[in-house]
């Protein structure tokens, strides 16, 4: 069952400008991104998924997401407050400072990758992205090493493999940005970085959708 769940395998945000408002057709409107904002709670605002908006948009990295870029919304769909399940998410912080060295989607050896491997740019520390509980621990897992899962409201899962150092354990409740390992190598592979996801019930999401 947990075989299934890993089916397969940016540097910081640019500077931020204003960008113009596209022409597209009447059966949609617009939302101007606000400083902080991801993909995934400007999709969360429509009540749509994020990888609806971004097939719509023609985003492939919203790193790129630009303050004041014009986000075509369909017509249909209306602004809401946030209610106690939205506001439960937490969103999602980088896990490693660093550059990502292998994306979403990409071949990683023979394999796609199902999140993004991050390579430290200067510190090893891995932090939880989200507050949640750490529910699986293994020292050996597949060709990920040391694996650490966490879950998050709103059925979301993140994982975090290639630890060299892991410091928390099943059952342990994690805050986001709490320090829970320190990324390594594994198998034959010598090369130092973090293979991070986020999953939402047992499908991978692009974790750059929701990352700031």
């Amino acid at each position: 069952m947990l075989a299934s769940f890993f089916a397969g395998c940016a540097t910081a945000p640019s500077k931020t400008a204003v960008v113009q408002l596209p022409k597209a057709p009447a059966a949609v409107t617009f939302h101007r991104v606000e400083k902080g904002q991801t993909l995934w709670r400007i999709a969360l605002l429509y009540g749509m998924e994020v990888e609806d908006l971004a097939r719509l948009n023609n985003i492939v990295d919203s790193a790129k997401l630009e303050i004041g870029q014009a986000i075509m919304i369909p017509a249909d769909r209306k602004a809401r407050m946030p209610g106690p399940e939205t506001a439960a998410e937490e969103d999602f912080i980088w896990p490693l400072r660093g550059r990502v060295v292998c994306g979403y989607g990409q071949k990683a050896g023979n394999a796609v990758n199902k999140g993004i491997n991050i390579a430290s740019s200067h510190s090893s520390e891995v932090v939880a992205a989200a507050g949640g509980n750490v529910v699986f621990y293994n020292d050996n897992f597949l060709d990920l090493g040391k694996t650490v899962i966490i879950r998050h409201p709103g059925g979301f899962s993140t994982v975090y493999g290639r630890n060299r150092e892991v410091y928390v354990k099943p059952g342990d409740f994690v805050s986001r940005g709490a320090l829970i390992a320190k990324a390594g190598s594994s198998g034959r592979n010598k090369d130092v970085y973090l293979h991070f996801e986020i999953r939402k019930g047992s499908k991978s999401e692009n974790p750059v959708f929701y990352l700031p």
